[in-house]
């Protein structure tokens, strides 16, 4: 009896649905996009950094008085701040949507991907709820500009001047020296006591007469 050994060669890959033209133009307009948003993003930035000379114009000096003009380093603060959060925002973006294009130019089914990726976006959502909070706290107090670098800031935990801000922690020195981190998702309320006309306790128990002064006062007359 003889045997017959059939050897088999390994197919070769199948790269027919693979579109490398689609993937090298997939490539290419999410560089351009990206690149495109950024020099905006940029340009807009040093716009607002730089602030506006719109009212500083004669015709409109009498509405001068009317507007709180913001302190230089705190326009450029909250300016870079936002421009940071706009590019990461756009990157992000950018680079999910140009990786979509480029599996579907490689034939690859993105369906399971697209619905295994948003599960765990939910997982991570769930588990990272404080985290989201924070920053979103923290984008509005900036776009908001309830405080800055600079500012005395009133809290339920503490009284202190900013040295600096972020998405998440807003850094706090008290005036015993001590440095505080708050997270800006726990801030429920704050006062700003560069913003205002603050009178410290101090002076105001200066200014107002003693009661005992008074009646003393009434007596010697």
């Amino acid at each position: 009896m003889y045997s017959v050994l059939s050897i088999t060669t390994p197919a070769a890959p199948d790269i027919s649905g693979i579109n490398i033209a689609g993937i090298v133009i997939s490539i290419g307009i999410g560089v351009t996009v990206w690149l495109v948003a950024s020099f905006v993003i940029v340009g807009i930035t040093k716009r607002v950094a730089a602030g506006t000379t719109l009212f500083k114009k004669p015709h409109f000096r009498w509405v001068a008085p009317a507007l709180r003009a913001l302190d230089h380093e705190r326009r450029v603060q909250r300016a870079n701040t936002i421009g940071s959060l706009l590019n990461s925002v756009v990157a992000a973006l950018v680079a999910v949507i140009t990786s979509i294009y480029v599996l579907q130019n490689l034939d690859v089914n993105i369906a399971p991907l697209l619905t295994s990726v948003g599960i765990l976006g939910v997982a991570i959502g769930f588990g990272a709820q404080q985290l989201i909070r924070d920053f979103l706290a923290g984008i509005f107090i900036t776009i908001e500009d309830q405080y800055g670098i600079g500012d005395v800031i009133e809290t339920s935990e503490v009284v202190g001047t900013v040295e600096s801000m972020g998405l998440r922690i807003t850094r706090v020195r008290a005036d015993d020296g001590t440095i505080w981190y708050l997270r800006n998702g726990e801030i429920l309320r704050v006062g700003n006591r560069s913003q205002g006309n603050y009178v410290p306790p101090a002076e105001t128990a200066q200014d107002e007469p003693h009661p005992d002064s008074a009646t003393q006062q009434k007596a010697g007359e």
